[in-house]
Parts: structure tokens; C-alpha cells; sequence
């Protein structure tokens, strides 16, 4: 997607890449690739060629960010962002994108679930390692 000609006239708030990533807690990098993939593209470039982004974009990039630790791959992620997009546009009644995002919310809580026994495995090992460990004084 092209972004306006000068974003200066436009209604949206624009941000810059920098501000974004501070703000998400993603790298340069990662948010350059969701771009460079077509996954979020920015809605704007300034007269520089710096890419610009409005509050939506934000929007599909902290989906993403929620989205990654549970695995979800790339194509997974542009399926939920346009169903996402869909109901955005005020087509509440798109009952395919709401099935969508229920068959999606349903597959992140089987992920949930399963990260939850992985953690409780992890704490398991790491009180048994501290159980075996020597206990020594500290200097």
C-alpha cells in the first residue's frame, strides 16, 4: 500500500519508525520485515522516504507481537489481521471474519494452555536444580 503524497495534509497521526518500535518494543529490523513481507506495510512515507505510521498500523503490529511467542507463522498472522480489518471497516455482521477470529482466539488458548505446562515443567526443573544445588554462604 502507497501512502499519501504528503502525509502533512492528511487526518491521521503519523509516527515515525523509531517511536513505534520504542513504543512496542520491537526492533528497526522486525517492524522493516512485516513491511518488506507485506504484513504492514506503513501507510505513509515522508517527503524523505522515511516510512510513516498511522494509529491502525500500530494496531496490526502489536497483533503481531501477541501473535509471535505463540508461534503463529507469517500467512497465520496476515489471515487474522484481515479479518481483523474487515470488522474495522464496520462490517460487523462479516460473519466469516468473526468465525476467523474465533477459530483463532480458540487456537491461542490451546497455545496458552500448552506454554503454561511448558513453564510449570521449567519450574519444576529449576526448584529441583536448586534443591541439588550445595548450599554455600554467600561472601
Amino acid at each position: 500500500m502507497t501512502g499519501p503524497a504528503h502525509p502533512e495534509h492528511s487526518q491521521h497521526r503519523w509516527r515515525q519508525i523509531g517511536d513505534v518500535a520504542n513504543e512496542l518494543g520491537l526492533s528497526l529490523k522486525t517492524i522493516r520485515h512485516y513491511d518488506e513481507v507485506g504484513l504492514v506495510p506503513p501507510s505513509g512515507r515522508s517527503p524523505g522516504g522515511f516510512r510513516l505510521y498511522t494509529d491502525e498500523d500500530v494496531d496490526r503490529l502489536r497483533l503481531i507481537k501477541y501473535m509471535k511467542p505463540l508461534g503463529f507463522t507469517l500467512e497465520q498472522m496476515r489471515v487474522l489481521l484481515d479479518a481483523v480489518a474487515e470488522l474495522s471497516r464496520g462490517n460487523a455482521v462479516d460473519l466469516n471474519a468473526r468465525a476467523v477470529i474465533g477459530e483463532f482466539a480458540a487456537e491461542a488458548e490451546q497455545r496458552c494452555d500448552g506454554l503454561r505446562l511448558e513453564l510449570e515443567r521449567a519450574e519444576g526443573f529449576a526448584a529441583m536444580l536448586r534443591h541439588l544445588a550445595p548450599r554455600r554462604p554467600h561472601p
